[in-house]
C-alpha cells in the first residue's frame, strides 16, 4: 500500500498528522468517537452517523475486512480516522478490504493518528468539527461553520418496502429515520411482517397501512429539527402501541411535549451500562447518539423507566396514556448479547392486548 500524508485538522486549530486511506477526497464532519471493541463493519454503515468522522477508539481495524452481509444500512458517514489499519484482512467472509470499501463510498480516512489523544480532547472539550485533508488549509472557517443539518430525508428510504414473513402474527410499520437492518430481522423474527415507510410518511398514510403496531427507528441529527415527524407523531399518539429507539426515543419525546438537548460528547460504543428503574437490573448496551430527553420537560407526561448507570441521563420512557414505550440504546445489538431483548417481547405484548381490546 503506497503511503500518502494526512492531516485531520480540528476546528480548534489542533492538527493531527497521519497516512491517508480510502477515498482521495476532502471532508468535514461533526468529529465523534465510539468505544466498540469489534462491527467496525456496522458502525461504517449505521445510519445514524450520517455527517460526521467517526473515531475507533479500539486500535486495530479493518483485520476482518468487509463483509455485505453484516451491514446494517447506508454508509453515511464523512470520514473515518483510527489508529492502525490492517490491508491483510484475514476471514473466510471478506469480500474486499476496508481500503477498498471507503474508496468505493467516497469516504476519506485516515490511519497512523494517536487515537487516544483525539479521544481525550473531545472528551474535555465536547464534540467539535474537523476536516480529513492532504494539505492543511490556513482558514478554519469551512471547519468551524459545518453544521449537520437535513440527514434524515438523506438516510430513510425513498419508497415503502415491505418484509413479509410467512404466517405473521402481527404487522408492524417501521417509520425509517435511518433504520439499521437488525430491527427489521428482530421484528421478523417475532413473528411479524414489516412495511418501512420514509420518514415524511404521515399519520394518516401509516394508519391506512392497518398497522398492529408502529415502530419509531433510530436515525441522525438534531431530533428537534424534524418538526413534521414530530406532527405525525403527535398524530399516533394512542392509536395503535409504539416503540421507539434512540432518535425515535427523542421523537416521541419532543411530540408528548418534552425537549431534548446537545450531550458534551454523546454515548456511542456497545458498553454503556442503562439500570432499569423499575426492576433494578442493570443492562450492558449499544448506543450511538448526541442528544437525550430532558427529563424534567416530561415530568407528569412520561414515566421515567430506564437511565444511563453512569451519568444518569435518561434511556427508557413509558407513556401508558398514548400506548407508547421508547428507548435510548438499541435493543436490536445484541451488546449484552440479548440482554435488552424482552424489548421485543414486551411490544409484542402490546399488541396482543391491543388486538383483544378490540375483540
Amino acid at each position: 500500500m503506497t503511503r500518502t500524508r494526512a492531516y485531520l485538522v480540528l476546528s480548534s486549530g489542533d492538527v493531527f498528522e497521519g497516512w491517508a486511506f480510502g477515498a482521495e477526497a476532502e471532508h468535514v464532519g461533526e468529529l465523534v468517537f465510539t468505544t466498540n471493541m469489534c462491527g467496525y463493519i456496522e458502525t461504517l454503515t449505521d445510519p445514524s452517523y450520517a455527517g460526521q468522522i467517526v473515531i475507533q477508539t479500539f486500535p486495530l481495524i479493518g483485520n476482518y475486512g468487509i463483509i455485505r452481509e453484516d451491514f446494517e444500512g447506508a454508509c453515511l458517514l464523512n470520514g473515518y480516522v483510527v489508529r492502525e489499519y490492517s490491508d491483510t484482512p484475514s476471514n473466510f467472509r471478506c469480500e474486499m478490504t476496508l481500503d477498498a470499501f471507503l474508496k468505493e463510498q467516497g469516504i476519506p480516512g485516515i490511519f497512523g493518528v494517536d487515537t487516544r489523544a483525539l479521544t481525550r480532547i473531545i472528551r474535555e472539550s465536547g464534540v467539535m468539527n474537523a476536516m480529513i485533508c492532504r494539505e492543511v488549509p490556513e482558514d478554519l472557517k469551512v471547519i468551524q461553520s459545518y453544521q449537520v443539518q437535513g440527514v434524515v430525508a438523506e438516510a430513510s428510504c425513498n419508497n415503502n418496502e415491505s418484509y413479509p414473513i410467512a404466517d405473521a402474527k402481527y404487522h408492524v410499520v417501521l417509520m425509517d429515520f435511518g433504520a439499521k437492518r437488525n430491527i427489521i430481522r428482530e421484528l421478523n423474527r417475532h413473528g411479524c411482517s414489516v412495511t418501512v415507510v420514509p420518514y415524511d410518511t404521515s399519520a394518516e398514510e401509516i394508519l391506512a397501512l392497518k398497522p398492529d403496531g408502529i415502530m419509531l427507528s433510530n436515525g441522525p441529527g438534531d431530533p428537534a429539527e424534524n418538526t413534521q415527524v414530530i406532527e405525525q407523531i403527535r398524530n399516533l399518539f394512542g392509536k395503535v402501541p409504539m416503540f421507539g429507539i434512540c432518535l425515535g426515543h427523542q421523537l416521541a419525546a419532543l411530540a408528548a411535549g418534552g425537549t431534548t438537548y446537545k450531550m458534551k460528547y454523546g454515548h456511542r460504543g456497545a458498553n454503556q451500562p442503562v439500570t432499569d428503574k423499575v426492576t433494578g437490573r442493570s443492562f450492558i448496551t449499544t448506543q450511538n447518539h448526541g442528544y437525550a430527553v430532558d427529563l424534567e420537560s416530561l415530568n407528569g407526561i412520561a414515566e421515567v423507566r430506564m437511565v444511563n448507570t453512569n451519568d444518569g441521563t435518561c434511556e427508557g420512557l413509558d407513556y401508558p396514556d398514548r400506548k407508547c414505550f421508547t428507548v435510548q440504546f438499541h435493543p436490536e445489538a445484541c451488546a449484552g448479547p440479548k440482554d435488552t431483548e424482552f424489548l421485543f417481547e414486551r411490544f409484542i405484548r402490546m399488541m396482543e392486548d391491543s388486538k383483544h381490546a378490540q375483540r
